[in-house]
């Protein structure tokens, strides 16, 4: 299974080095000097690191294939990958392993399946499907987060989630919303006490 390291971001200077849009908690040793890694499409590497480096809170590579910032730009929004089985950390997972997961509240009440993991900025999120009471479907974006999804058993191919009221589109009637603009008065502080 092929799984993305990172995706080509844009071209930094002229000699070809390109910043990157990270999908790996380990770039030290996937971007390790000597690293050859494939592409896709597969058309634009394979690519071998000459170089690497963290950059204010972005990673710069060079790679030996690529001289100049011209070839550096054509590489943008290309998929660095490598091939990889399943993780060996204990609560890791590629998003390979999650695909097709069962969904499931905490009190075994099946929601979907797991579509994908999604990179987003803050954390990671599952897509997931969910199966809603009138037979339609949805698709939902849940924070990949302990306090919302305290259980994945890969083996047991289910995933357990306790969401907040609101986030799944099966209770979405069930949200709290608390917004400070509501009603006529919501700029104004009344203070109750004494005139004095």
């Amino acid at each position: 299974m092929q799984l993305t390291v990172a995706r080509v971001g844009k071209a930094h200077g002229l000699k070809g080095e390109v910043a990157l849009d990270l999908r790996t908690d380990d770039p030290e040793t996937r971007l390790a000097i000597g690293e050859r890694l494939e592409t896709v499409p597969a058309d634009a590497g394979p690519l071998t690191v000459t170089r690497a480096r963290e950059h204010q809170g972005r990673w710069l590579v060079t790679f030996a294939e690529i001289a100049d910032r011209n070839t550096a730009e054509e590489l943008r929004g290309t998929e660095l990958v490598v091939e990889a089985d399943a993780s060996d950390e204990e609560d890791a997972w590629y998003p390979h392993e999650l695909a097709g997961l069962r969904v499931e509240l905490a009190d075994g009440t099946v929601v979907g399946k797991v579509v994908t993991l999604e990179y987003q900025p803050a954390h990671e999120a599952l897509l997931i499907e969910e199966t809603l009471p009138d037979g339609g479907t949805a698709r939902t974006l849940v924070p990949f987060v302990l306090a919302i999804v305290p259980v994945v058993d890969v083996p047991g191919g289910r995933v357990v989630l306790t969401p907040p009221g609101g986030l799944l589109a099966r209770d979405a009637d069930a949200a709290v919303v608390d917004r400070a603009d509501d009603g006529d008065d919501a700029d104004v502080d009344v203070v109750e006490g004494e005139d004095g």
